[in-house]
């Protein structure tokens, strides 16, 4: 059972089995089509698309970040289109180093599904060891669902807010370090970042060749960073709620568990006018 990662080889060793479901999660945000595109020319083999805007969000919501966590109904009927059930083992994967793969891991997590995992160095590993596509559409459904998700997962600005104010919470934000800065601001109407927050790129995960860093390296990093904060203290944030993700996978891969997401993370911080913004490093 693979619940964090899967290598390209181990992953082919899975391939055709009955009891696995891919998911294709390629994505771009300046051109929100290309990943479905991209799945239909060439894809692992019988490997789903998943969209980030239509399938692991609800863009109608307001008030909650650029990508708000869809209701559990719409999450549903994806997963009843992709072929899911509570015993395969899902792998994620896409071309952004796991960062839009790892939104799906986590989703699948907050609706008690373990058995998910992210493919390590994405559809550019897979090509690289030079291991099989395809271009045909599976098709598969599954049987009607009854989910829930486990809400206490999910954080959302009142929470985060009366925990930091209290020291009982410690955010991290997986945002570029200019952007946290509030140097730059390329996609969202202010820039800056949450009073009281820390800086933890989602790229400083990966190491020179794309991969995740060793577990061992992961943990020693993130504990230099949450410095004494146990990890089910720990709220990950970002731009919209996607590479926060990230972060937390890296976490859980490095054995530091039961850290949360802030669901709305910086766009949905700032929706809200009122609320403080600070910049510079810290």
């Amino acid at each position: 059972m693979f619940t964090t990662l899967i290598s390209p080889q181990d992953l082919a060793g899975l391939c055709g089995s009955p009891e696995l479901l891919l998911v294709d999660c390629r994505f771009e945000l300046s051109d929100t089509q290309k990943g479905e595109n991209a799945w239909h020319a060439a894809h692992l083999p019988n490997a789903h698309y998943a969209h980030l805007d239509r399938d692991l969000s609800d863009l109608s919501k307001q008030g909650l970040g650029r990508h708000p966590l869809p209701d559990i109904a719409h999450f549903a009927a994806a997963l009843r289109r992709w072929g899911w059930r509570p015993d395969l083992q899902v792998v994620a994967y896409d071309d952004a180093n796991g960062s839009t793969a790892a939104r799906l891991w986590w989703m699948l997590r907050l609706i008690g599904h373990r058995r998910a995992a992210v493919l390590d160095g994405g559809y550019a590993a897979w090509s690289a060891a030079c291991l099989p596509l395809s271009s045909e559409t599976p098709v598969q459904a599954g049987e009607a669902i009854d989910l829930a998700y486990a809400t206490d997962q999910i954080v959302y600005a009142e929470e985060l807010a009366a925990g930091l104010r209290d020291h009982a919470l410690l955010l991290l934000d997986a945002r570029g370090a200019a952007r946290f800065r509030g140097e730059v601001e390329p996609i969202d109407k202010v820039a800056g970042h949450i009073p009281g927050a820390r800086n933890r790129p989602f790229s400083d995960n990966l190491g020179a060749s794309g991969l995740f860093k060793h577990a061992d390296d992961l943990r020693d990093e993130f504990e230099a960073v949450i410095d004494g904060y146990a990890p089910e203290a720990v709220v990950h944030s970002c731009g919209s709620g996607v590479t926060a993700c990230h972060n937390l996978l890296a976490m859980e891969h490095a054995g530091l568990t039961g850290s949360r997401i802030f669901a709305p993370s910086w766009s949905g911080w700032i929706a809200d006018p009122a609320r403080p913004v600070a910049r510079g490093a810290a």
